[in-house]
């Protein structure tokens, strides 16, 4: 990965190519989380391929190829989210009401996750969507390292408690 990306730098187009195929699924999964509709997705996508493309050479270090070019999408999320500040459509009911429906556990998770805040949502995304470690998320997010443990411990904990809370599981202190 490192040569492709020191190839894509010297200018080989081909090399940009193959970085972006290669990153493509892991883009399109952030983007997704951050925007509702499909053309915002590939709205997005597009302007981050474009600036990364252009921005290339400004990347110091090839190995952090991935946490640079997340940031460009998720900086292009929330551009194009503050820009259209669109509202949620109406989802149809009888979708929703199918047990099994793929769709309908996409949107739980969603729902879940927008419950947290900012910092808390950032973190759970960049660890188990994106697929960082702890130590370049706080290099991205430019925090220290216990400070992302704490919010994916957190995050996690909240989760938790919200889905519990949902399915109507009672906690230990509260069958005391």
């Amino acid at each position: 990965m490192k040569a492709l990306v020191k190839k894509a730098k010297s200018g080989d187009g081909e090399a940009f190519v193959q970085l972006i195929k290669q990153y493509e699924n892991v883009l399109y999964r952030v983007a997704s989380k951050y925007l509702n509709h499909d053309e915002d997705v590939a709205d997005a996508m597009q302007e981050t391929i474009m600036t990364a493309f252009e921005k290339l050479p400004t990347l110091k270090k090839p190995e952090y190829f991935n946490t640079w070019i997340c940031k460009i999408l998720i900086n292009n999320c929330n551009s194009l989210l503050k820009k259209n500040n669109r509202t949620v459509q109406l989802v149809d009911m009888e979708r929703i009401r199918e047990k099994d429906n793929p769709a309908l556990l996409k949107m739980e998770l969603e729902e879940e996750l927008s419950s947290l805040n900012a910092d808390y949502r950032t973190a759970i995304e960049l660890y188990y969507i994106v697929g960082m470690n702890i130590k370049e998320i706080g290099e991205f997010l430019k925090e220290p390292e216990g400070t992302i443990k704490s919010r994916l411990s957190r995050a996690k904990a909240i989760l938790r408690i919200n889905h519990d809370k949902q399915k109507g599981v009672i906690g230990y202190e509260q069958r005391v």
